[in-house]
């Protein structure tokens, strides 16, 4: 019988315990009954898609999960501009960018507001001011993806060996764009972040001086004078998704990153949108990777909203999102348990709902659910309950592995069937002819 893997994945999901919620984590505390039966059907465990105690961003844990080496790992800049369909050339380099409220003291900006409210229009108008600059044989374009944010892209002789320029946390200085430390003479490196720097000021330049902001400080307005950059990325050459595994994948997600990290291993991308409703948007993205059951062996699910909800640091945001998508997922039960599917529920990291932390490293919870897996005594699906499942605790390099099993296609390590000593059984075998 061939078996389809579902995976369906709660970005952000795993978080830490909190005394508005009876010092009980999100999950913990939300009404879970769809996920509680599925925990109750199979076997459970914890996961860490690196390491525990590493916070990661999603492309990171996601490029794990799918077992990937971290240096194989393209940048997040690449990824969102590869997903953008911008045009990136193999030796270009891509950052994100975001506009941003500055104010200068001496000789220092200082950060005040990431992306002010601005109109569609004056966002359109903002990234025309700084669409194209030249500094030497680098030139850096500014390509607008979403309101205020886009992607620089870097074209010459460009390294992506360089520094974020955006701090994060408001009332901070923007960072000068250096040259790692591994790059440190690297002379593509050096160029690379003084084009950068250059641009970056000039859009500063450009920026302050335009009436646009002239005529929003004059009614009291922040100002919407800055560019700022981070997580330069650039092409790598990784080995397909399919050649690695075996597996046919595609990947249902909204975003530019999933979209470009599809494309980039060689996986079909299943561009969806968000919603008001993620318990909805959850279900319509199941039904359809029922319906690509059989044409995929492997289909990555994917809804950011409890990361989008912890992001608001209110705890009880990221509970109603966690139920919301409990629904959805009760919509598709029957269709997914069906003694055809392997159904694994999990998350990429922990995304704290209070606190000072992007993302945190705590581990997340996974079960697992299909034909001949091993059913453990756990009963509810949260972050403490799975601790003590059959799985046990799990890294992002065990995760294709457990597919291939759970799939009946692991290789009986030993045989060679290709010249290649692939994980996966069969191999693209070359018959013996007479």
């Amino acid at each position: 019988m061939s078996l389809t893997c579902i995976l369906v994945l709660l970005d952000g999901l795993g978080d830490r315990s909190y005394p508005q919620l009876g010092e009980k984590t999100p999950l913990q505390f939300a009404s879970t009954p769809n996920l509680d039966h599925l925990a109750g059907l199979g076997a459970n465990g914890m996961l860490n898609a690196i390491r525990p105690g590493l916070s990661l961003p999603s492309e990171n844990a996601h490029f794990a999960l799918f077992g990937y080496d971290q240096q194989e790992f393209p940048g997040r800049g690449y990824l969102e501009g590869a997903g953008a369909d911008i045009g990136l050339g193999r030796e270009d380099v891509a950052l994100l960018a975001h506009f941003a409220s500055v104010k200068q003291q001496e000789n220092v900006l200082n950060l005040i507001k990431h992306r002010p409210k601005v109109s569609p229009d004056d966002a359109v108008m903002l990234a025309k001011l700084v669409a194209r600059y030249k500094n030497g044989a680098i030139e850096a374009t500014f390509h607008p993806t979403h309101g205020l944010d886009g992607i620089v892209r870097l074209q010459g002789a460009v390294s992506p060996y360089i520094t974020d320029s955006d701090p994060l946390e408001l009332n901070m200085p923007l960072m000068d764009v250096q040259p790692w430390d591994i790059a440190r003479d690297d002379f593509l490196a050096a160029e690379t972040a003084l084009a950068l720097r250059q641009y970056l000021l000039n859009s500063y330049t450009t920026l302050q001086s335009h009436s646009f902001n002239e005529e929003r400080m004059a009614k009291g307005e922040l100002p919407v004078n800055a560019v700022i950059t981070q997580r330069a990325g650039q092409w790598k050459e990784v080995q397909s998704f399919a050649d690695r595994w075996g597996l046919q994948a595609g990947s249902i997600a909204s975003g530019l990153m999933y979209w470009g990290l599809a494309s980039f291993l060689g996986m079909d991308a299943f561009k969806v949108k968000d919603s008001a409703d993620p318990g909805n948007d959850l279900a319509e993205r199941l039904a359809l990777a029922k319906e690509l059951s059989g044409k995929c062996d492997f289909i990555h699910v994917h809804t950011k909203a409890p990361d989008a909800a912890a992001h608001s640091k209110d705890p009880h945001n990221k509970v109603k999102a966690i139920e919301s998508l409990d629904r959805g997922l009760g919509l598709m039960m029957d269709r997914l348990v069906d003694g055809k599917t392997v159904l694994v529920v999990t998350a990429d990291h922990s995304t704290p709902s209070s606190g000072p932390l992007v993302h945190s490293g705590e581990p997340v919870p996974i079960t697992v659910v299909g034909p001949g897996i091993r059913r453990d005594a756990v009963s509810l699906f949260d972050e403490v309950s799975c601790a003590g499942g059959a799985l046990g605790h799990l890294v992002g390099k065990d995760f294709m592995y457990l597919v291939l099993n759970w799939l009946d296609r692991a290789k009986l390590q030993g045989l060679m069937d290709t010249p290649k000593n692939q994980p996966y059984w069969p191999g693209k075998r070359v018959p013996l002819l007479v």
